[in-house]
């Protein structure tokens, strides 16, 4: 699990209106440092000339910053000047390799631009203030050359999209003895005819498209590359969209063409109104990283128009990524899961358990589950376990059925009744948040609440549920935090496709009701997040915040997955940080296939000691349990 931030001074890099060769856009920003000056060389289009074709020219600029807040002093760098780059230079990507400067970028020989015309070249530089010298690279259509900033094995390697504007693209690692053989004709002999021999693959399918981002930075655990995913680049039966994302690789030290870890989506997508609105809109371009103690700072050119910043942690990106840590930063189902499963013999609970909502007192945890009967009538089922992980005792008999109108089946066999329930204690009593429907109306929140010790002792004597949402809204996923914000109780719900919250006088709920949606969190379009959210268990608090975990619905498969969030203990409707990519997903057989496919939806989740067990309903059939330590949740949630 890793966050992704991006600043707050964004754009970082934007067109300069007293230079008519950058006033149009500066984009795809490669940083190096030197000394304490942060420099960026970016890609500058000029404003439109009638004069000249094309009316518009390319160039690669450079600026520098102190702060990497905001790049000042734009200077040409690299102007096109040889016949090769006659129409334009663009994307420099720059490394620091033995004493110089390389800056490569992909250079226009021809137009109207063709395939044949666009290849690699690289400017060297001693001091970043001339250009000492420059070559042509590939003679062969390429882009997005980045080079490894060591030595590797004792060769000198680089990294560069092949065949970009004449698909399949293949991203290819080049090597040579020494840095000038890369643009020796004979290191290319033979070379683009054996490509699949020096090339790395990580399409998810073939009608993507990738591009190499940013130069590669040494990791403990592995060359971390950024690199442009582009879902759904080529037509295909699907109808679904482009989506250009930013994701993440680890290649192995040793050798570079193994891929030994990956992010599992995008890490960065369009989602900020200068990253959706531009020269060309809803793009994120990643081109440079420099890594600051544990902080790598992402730079990335946004809608083809600014040059932005994001920051990430080194240490969760990578462990996120690595196999042989990557289970620590997910949650970890257990071994025996399924922990609950239906029960012909009990005909409340013959066709599904699911959706289990805890609470822990004492040395036990209290589970309500959801239970669907053959008629798919829903009510509350009941368990217990000691350890966190193994079901010690579960009741015969439901502690909790359909009782109020607004929860009875209107149509025979149609869904209705209590649905996910989320726990919270406060004081001496036990309050349930549960969907309540009738199979007809939108479903509704109904809260009942039960004496401590009556439910200890197992009488389960249940306050007369009321009703907290608005009619005719389709309003679930509710809980009720544990203690007052100030002198006001605060409700999570979720309003269609959005977490909300919601202040409240009192716990008399015949006069306290949910009357506002104040945005939380929301989907994140083009992300694992995409179409919905909601909460998953009531949050806790912790010293760094309220820890709220909150399930999501992608676009894609229709796939229900898990993410995190910290919410602020003054305000929880200020969202301090949220995942970038997601804690938890369907795996296992009894998560991908049941009543409803693709589905893990905790209700319930409980801190005991340094672990965080969270328990969910698998393809809205069965129950199970899974942990994460809790300091590695929390730190990756409160780096900034």
């Amino acid at each position: 699990m890793f966050t992704v931030t991006r600043s707050k001074h964004n754009p970082v890099l934007i067109p300069s209106p007293e230079h008519y060769w950058d006033a149009f856009a500066t984009f795809n920003p490669s940083p190096i440092k030197r000394g304490r000056t942060v420099y960026a060389l970016y890609r500058a289009i000029s404003l439109p000339d009638v004069l000249e074709t094309p009316n518009q020219r390319s160039i690669i600029g450079i600026a520098k910053s102190a702060d990497e807040k905001h790049f000042t002093d734009h200077t040409p760098f690299i102007v096109p000047k040889e016949e090769w780059e006659k129409f334009g230079c663009e994307d420099p990507r720059a490394t620091y390799f033995e004493g110089r400067y390389y800056i490569f970028y992909t250079a226009l020989s021809k137009y109207p631009f063709a395939a044949d015309g666009i290849k690699v070249a690289v400017a060297i530089s001693k001091d970043l203030k001339k250009v000492s010298e420059r070559h042509l690279v590939t003679p062969f259509n390429a882009k997005a050359m980045a080079l490894f900033p060591e030595r590797i094995g004792g060769k000198v390697m680089a990294i560069f999209s092949a065949h970009t504007d004449m698909p399949p693209t293949s991203m290819a690692i080049v090597e040579a003895d020494e840095v000038a053989d890369l643009w020796s004709e004979k290191t290319w002999t033979n070379f683009e005819s054996q490509i699949g021999d020096h090339s790395i693959d990580p399409r998810r399918t073939p009608y993507d498209h990738v591009e190499v981002g940013a130069p590669p930075i040494k990791t403990p655990h592995g060359w971390l590359l950024f690199y442009s995913h582009i879902q759904n680049y080529f037509p295909s039966s699907d109808t679904a969209p482009r989506v250009f994302g930013i994701e993440a690789l680890l290649l192995d030290l040793e050798d570079p063409k193994k891929i030994i870890g990956r992010t599992k989506g995008p890490l960065l997508a369009p989602e900020e109104s200068y990253e959706r609105t531009g020269y060309v809109d809803n793009i994120v371009f990643p081109s440079g990283a420099l890594l600051s103690g544990d902080t790598i700072h992402l730079y990335y050119g946004a809608a083809d128009t600014t040059g932005c910043r994001a920051s990430i942690s080194m240490i969760d990106l990578t462990s996120s990524m690595c196999p042989n840590v990557a289970p620590d930063w997910h949650l970890k189902r257990f071994s025996k899961n399924p922990i609950l499963i239906k029960n012909p013999v009990h005909s409340w609970e013959a066709k599904a358990v699911l959706n289990p909502g805890a609470i822990r007192i004492g040395g036990t945890t209290h589970l309500f589950y959801r239970a669907i009967s053959s008629d798919n009538t829903s009510s509350i089922g009941y368990a217990t376990t000691n350890d966190g992980l193994n079901i010690d005792w579960r009741f015969a008999e439901p502690v909790y059925v359909p009782r109020a109108p607004f929860e009875m089946k209107k149509i025979e066999g149609r869904n209705s009744g209590c649905e996910d329930p989320r726990i919270t204690k406060i004081g001496n009593r036990i309050y349930m948040c549960y969907t309540a429907f009738d199979g007809i109306g939108p479903p509704r929140v109904a809260v009942s609440s039960i004496r401590e010790k009556d439910f200890l002792n197992h009488s389960f004597e249940w306050s007369e549920p009321e009703l907290i949402t608005p009619a005719a809204v389709d309003d679930k996923d509710t809980c009720i935090l544990p203690e007052k914000i100030g002198k006001k109780y605060f409700i999570l719900h979720r309003v269609g496709t959005d977490i909300c919250g919601d202040y409240i006088d009192s716990l008399d709920f015949e006069k306290s009701k949910v009357d506002k949606c104040i945005r939380i969190l929301g989907p994140r379009q083009n992300s694992w997040d995409g179409i919905k959210v909601g909460i998953t268990a009531p949050p806790i608090k912790t010293k760094k915040g309220w820890l709220l975990l909150y399930h999501a619905v992608s676009r894609i498969h229709h796939t229900y997955r898990v993410g995190a969030a910290l919410l602020d203990l003054k305000d929880p409707t200020i969202v301090l940080a949220r995942s970038a990519d997601p804690i938890f997903e369907p795996e296992e057989p009894y998560e991908k296939a049941g009543l409803v496919n693709n589905v893990v939806f905790p209700c319930g989740m409980v801190a005991c000691g340094d672990l965080l067990y969270i328990y969910y309903g698998g393809a809205d059939e069965v129950c199970g349990v899974a942990t994460m330590k809790l300091d590695i949740l929390l730190n990756a949630l409160s780096r900034r």
